[in-house]
């Protein structure tokens, strides 16, 4: 086996092992997607996994159910956004911007 190839195979368990790292911490990190003016509150890791949701009492009104749906669906997606963009960020620290076709980001 070629040094130069050696030399490769142990950056690519580096890379590896640096992004098990930054999996670990986006499965910590927390962003928040709201709607209706903060009234629907939806809260998601860096792993795009939704951990919570808040609605206000006020919003809730058996009469206009399709509104409240509209904003429990625009406060999640933009907590997904949000969780996109920080995976995304994360990613292009690892890789210095280079984007790698295959990799999970």
């Amino acid at each position: 086996m070629p040094k130069g190839f050696g030399d490769m195979m142990k950056q690519i368990q580096k890379m590896q092992a640096k992004m098990e790292e930054v999996q670990k911490e986006l499965e910590n990190k927390r962003v928040e997607g709201t709607s209706g003016g903060g009234m629907v509150k939806v809260i998601a890791n860096g792993k795009q996994e939704i951990l919570e949701i808040k609605i206000d009492p006020e919003v809730v009104n058996k009469e206009d159910v399709e509104m409240l749906e509209d904003l429990v669906l625009a406060a999640v997606n933009q907590a997904r956004e949000k969780s996109v963009e920080i995976q995304n960020d994360e990613m292009a620290k690892l890789t210095g911007g280079l984007k790698i076709p295959g990799m999970p980001f």
